[in-house]
């Protein structure tokens, strides 16, 4: 595993590459370090690291514009990104450009272990493509399940649900929780997953049937449902095949769906 830290202050930076050295999993990882984002901007243009811990508060460009930068570029290996820093405040604006961690200074080392867990259950996830003995690509996304990890191929997941912190899910067989964002699932896999509100995409080729809302009387309809009725004041359900399960589909999604269902011989509506 490659490291970089990034942080103007060499004490910090110092204090983390003495914890990542008494951690078993990263005792023999090569670490390496800069001082701001321009200085680790030309590391990262020059090789790959696997684990960016990259603090947000520095001279010159942030750590936040760097995460933004290394995300936008096609061209660049996109190492798992850890924000290590002492303003609380930025937390949010750091899971919007899919980190994977947001540590809080000082760094104590049970942390650093989650983070770094996290990381590499992200790494397993950007690089789960392996050949299968039938010469087709099979993708898989690697899940930490009943404390162990385990491989789900792609096909085998019919829809993911943002649940709380996590995102759900979910197989015929079984329901996973993982730390991958919607987004991020939806940029990786757009060949498979096609968004149908804003906290849940469905595999394409699991659509059975898309049926008509039922006008619901005023006032019955949940908080879960507001802004997914439509102009009758129902809501669009989607059945899927191989589960019981329903999923709401937003009312500005509905025409996507339709589109794709009626494309798609396997479907029908």
């Amino acid at each position: 595993m490659n490291v970089l830290i990034v942080d103007d202050e060499p004490l910090a930076r110092s204090r983390l590459r003495r914890l990542l050295t008494e951690l078993p999993e990263t005792a023999q990882a090569v670490v390496d370090e800069a001082a701001d984002a321009a200085e680790a901007w030309t590391l990262l243009r020059a090789q790959r690291f696997d684990v960016l811990l990259l603090d947000i508060q520095m001279p010159g460009q942030t750590g936040m514009e760097l995460a933004r930068r290394v995300a936008d570029d096609p061209g660049l290996h996109h190492p798992a990104i850890v924000f290590v820093t002492a303003h609380e405040q930025h937390a949010l604006d750091a899971f919007g450009v899919s980190a994977v961690d947001y540590l809080t200074k000082p760094v104590r080392r049970e942390r650093l272990v989650q983070a770094m867990g996290k990381a590499m259950l992200w790494l397993r996830a950007q690089g789960a493509e392996q050949q299968a003995p039938d010469g087709v690509d099979t993708v898989y996304l690697t899940v930490q399940h009943h404390g162990a990890l385990k491989r789900v191929p792609l096909a085998d997941i019919l829809y993911c649900r943002a649940e709380a912190k996590y995102t759900l899910l979910r197989t015929p067989q079984q329901q996973y929780l993982v730390d991958l964002s919607l987004v991020d699932l939806e940029q990786r896999y757009a060949d498979h997953f096609v968004r149908i509100h804003r906290s849940a995409l469905v595999a394409a080729s699991a659509i059975r049937s898309l049926e008509r809302p039922i006008p619901v009387p005023d006032g019955a309809a949940t908080e879960t449902e507001v802004g997914m009725a439509d102009a009758d004041n129902g809501v669009w359900t989607l059945h899927l095949h191989g589960v019981p399960d329903t999923l709401p589909v937003s009312r500005r999604r509905v025409a996507a769906v339709q589109a794709l269902m009626r494309a798609s011989p396997s479907t029908q509506n």
